[in-house]
């Protein structure tokens, strides 16, 4: 799945085309929560990927928001929200300039049939894909009444659905949190930052 071009409405807010595509689908959608996504710290001046050979969730719901960094700038997102969420093959790399040039930190976990898992997972992402696929999913949905605990504004566009499946995952975001994230088998290196995720 793909984000398409953001564009902007006569009310300033951002609108996402959502357009499903088979079982096996290219999906993503969207709204504005004008600085609604429950993130709870700033995030920091870099995106980060984050890859997975699986996703399997339940309580999926997905609208637009916006997070802010320490400076105050805010960027777009995507908001993805997962009740419970488990994740083959997980990868997250990240890569940052210092003095001493590009350095990067690579973290794997659930490999070797443990996967990693989490609770209330929420990620504000810029770019997914993968292969999907959702069970009851509904698209255009109020944002305001979304099936997950964490919702968007009410009047803006989202989808939900009961659960997910995407194989393949590539995603670039600006933050991930979740209650609980348990990392099964973790490994964590730092790199030349010529070594990512995808």
């Amino acid at each position: 799945m793909k984000l398409k071009k953001l564009t902007t409405t006569h009310t300033g807010r951002i609108l996402l085309a959502a357009v499903p595509v088979a079982v096996v689908s290219t999906v993503m959608m969207a709204g504005v929560a004008h600085g609604d996504v429950p993130v709870s710290f700033a995030v920091s001046g870099s995106q980060f990927q984050i890859g997975a050979s699986q996703l399997d969730g339940t309580g999926f719901s997905q609208y637009a928001g916006v997070m802010n960094d320490t400076a105050g700038k805010p960027h777009q997102v995507a908001v993805a929200n997962i009740a419970s969420a488990k994740l083959t093959d997980l990868c997250q790399s990240v890569v940052t300039d210092t003095p001493m040039g590009k350095i990067g930190m690579l973290i794997t976990a659930g490999g070797g049939g443990t996967p990693a898992t989490a609770t209330d997972l929420q990620i504000g992402m810029t770019d997914l894909a993968g292969n999907a696929s959702f069970n009851n999913i509904r698209i255009g949905v109020d944002a305001s009444t979304v099936n997950t605990s964490h919702k968007g504004a009410a009047g803006d566009f989202a989808q939900d659905a009961d659960s997910i499946s995407i194989s393949n995952l590539q995603q670039t975001a600006w933050s991930t949190q979740a209650s609980v994230f348990t990392l099964n088998g973790m490994h964590v290196q730092l790199t030349d930052g010529s070594k990512g995720c995808f």
